[in-house]
């Protein structure tokens, strides 16, 4: 559980991210902005990874739910990956700078710690993908003849690819109505 101060530094943490990208968040940089010192950041994470870490929980906190709710939803597989695609795509859309902490594994490359985390995060989300298509699968509602994790792969590549590019873009195109026309596609290529 984090403290209002830690849930304060790591939401500035964010806003640095949107405003000078992943590489402009120092502890410097953060003090400056919420207006303490540097040592006042450091009585609350340890360091800059330590911001990130928790920025990838929450992340990976708010994830664990919507994956928790999809199992009891009615519906076809794509209805759960239109599900899953809108609340993502509404958290980005809300703080893009999640954008820049998810899809910076190059970035953490050489940060064991960091690394393990974006790994824990993508791969929950390609098992929840990969439980939907395969429930999919056993209802007839997804092609049988290709193998659910390599589906499930094809759906998030997509999904990461369409959010990146609207971020690269600086937003420039509507993303709620190209996440429709990627699911639209999307359906086509994987129903039975």
């Amino acid at each position: 559980m984090q403290t209002e101060r830690q849930t304060q530094i790591m939401e500035s943490a964010l806003e640095l991210i949107a405003e000078k990208g992943i590489q402009g968040l120092t502890i410097k940089n953060l003090a400056k902005k919420i207006g303490v010192s540097e040592p006042a950041i450091y009585r609350h994470y340890e360091n800059k990874s330590a911001i990130l870490i928790a920025i990838l929980n929450n992340f990976k906190e708010m994830s664990s739910m919507m994956a928790g709710m999809i199992p009891s939803m009615e519906g076809t597989a794509f209805d759960k990956i239109g599900f899953m695609f809108s609340k993502v795509v509404d958290l980005f859309m809300e703080s893009p700078s999640y954008i820049s902490v998810i899809f910076s594994e190059e970035v953490f490359k050489n940060d064991k710690v960091l690394k393990n985390k974006i790994v824990e995060v993508l791969k929950q989300n390609e098992l929840t993908v990969e439980e939907i298509i395969r429930a999919g699968q056993q209802q007839g509602d997804v092609r049988g003849d290709a193998d659910s994790r390599y589906l499930a792969l094809i759906v998030m590549g997509s999904l990461r690819f369409l959010v990146k590019q609207w971020d690269i873009m600086n937003s420039d195109n509507n993303l709620l109505k190209e996440k429709d026309d990627l699911l639209n596609s999307l359906k086509l290529l994987i129903s039975k």
